[in-house]
């Protein structure tokens, strides 16, 4: 009878220390993307046993982040989602919106890719690409965005271009806290340079202070 109460201690543990090994490897892959499992258990504080337990081999690592960012991404959809905005203030909240969990799991873009595929890292960021494709198309219709290229297309360079800006942030060439990247996007969608400014200073004014990371 007192099997279950005796085992739930365990169960704690263990949950404990997957998320231990995950918010390691998230800070130090970022750091060595070729760290070996054993100095990455040493790196958190586990047996070498315990991380295998968990993860038998990298891929196994790689898909756990995968899928942490994955929902991670699809929360913060839901949090930036503001349909009763104009497009280009929708666009901006989409951009803040995304941009910490972009900027906490930057170093998996290029290690998914390598490691898992392009098409898993396809598949992860399908729902903000339809969610941008949407938005882009919103604002075509309502003329604040340029037309010379279909939505999907163009949401697909938005894309690219927010990709190899994180990845500047990972190498240190550039350091934003999404204000840059969220005007960039607007210019880049059709917004002139001042107007987009003006709108991202506008709804950056709104949003509540960043949390700090837990593996920071």
């Amino acid at each position: 009878m007192t099997k279950p109460a005796a085992r739930e201690p365990l169960r704690r543990n263990s949950r404990s220390n997957r998320a231990r090994i995950l918010a390691t490897a998230r800070r130090e892959l970022g750091r060595n993307p070729d760290i070996t499992l054993e100095e990455l258990a040493r790196a958190s504080g586990v047996v070498r046993r315990t991380l295998f337990g968990h993860f038998p081999g990298r891929a196994a690592l790689l898909e756990a982040l995968t899928e942490e960012a994955s929902e991670a991404l699809r929360e913060a959809i839901v949090r930036g989602a503001r349909p009763e905005e104009p497009a280009e203030r929708a666009l901006a909240y989409f951009v803040f919106s995304i941009w910490p969990v972009g900027d906490r799991y930057r170093m998996l873009l290029g290690l998914a890719r390598r490691d898992l595929g392009a098409e898993r890292v396809t598949e992860i960021l399908a729902p903000a690409r339809d969610m941008v494709t949407a938005l882009l198309r919103r604002g075509q219709q309502d003329g604040v965005f340029h037309t010379h290229l279909p939505a999907a297309v163009l949401s697909a360079g938005l894309e690219a271009m927010t990709v190899a800006l994180l990845e500047d942030v990972n190498t240190g060439a550039l350091e934003d806290d999404g204000t840059k990247t969220a005007v960039a996007t607007l210019i880049a969608a059709g917004v002139p340079e001042k107007q987009a400014s003006t709108v991202v200073e506008e709804v950056a004014a709104t949003l509540p202070p960043p949390e700090p990371t837990a593996d920071a």
